[in-house]
């Protein structure tokens, strides 16, 4: 059990260490720019004192920093991030479809309800039988009518 031990403890200390990937870096054509800038803003404070009857003001010169971060810098997306993103996607154009097709359904159920708002053509749907019957025993009536 003692060889599982130094043998880990000799592969973490014989890792490569953070300058030694920078320097590569470095060699492969990294360009360092300033990606930050701090401005110092100072400011004077005054407190009032009273020192043998009289208020005398003391000041104080209070400085305060503030970093500026410069939005030339592009930070390279993680994998998750990518996943993420490229699932939201999927779903807002998901959604985007499922709601074409529900107002495409809206639409031919208006369209429906248009067309059934006339009555005779909602007798005739309903009494399409009905309207054949009556029509051959028209054409009956009428053949026997004339002479032919």
């Amino acid at each position: 059990m003692r060889i599982v031990y130094l043998i880990i403890i000799l592969i973490l200390f014989s890792t490569c260490s953070a300058k030694w990937h920078y320097n590569k870096a470095l060699k492969k054509g990294l360009e360092t720019v300033s990606t930050s800038d701090t401005i110092s803003i100072t400011t004077i404070d005054s407190i009032p004192i009273i020192q043998h009857d009289t208020i005398i003001y003391q000041k104080f010169f209070t400085s305060k920093d503030t970093v500026i971060f410069y939005k030339n810098i592009y930070i390279p997306k993680t994998i998750r991030e990518i996943r993420i993103e490229n699932k939201f996607i999927r779903d807002t154009i998901r959604i985007k479809e499922k709601t074409k097709v529900r107002i495409q359904k809206e639409e031919t159920k208006q369209t429906k309800a248009e067309n059934k708002s006339s009555p005779f053509l909602r007798f005739v749907g309903r009494m399409w039988w009905l309207v054949l019957i009556v029509g051959i025993g028209v054409g009956a009536y009428v053949r026997n009518l004339l002479p032919f």
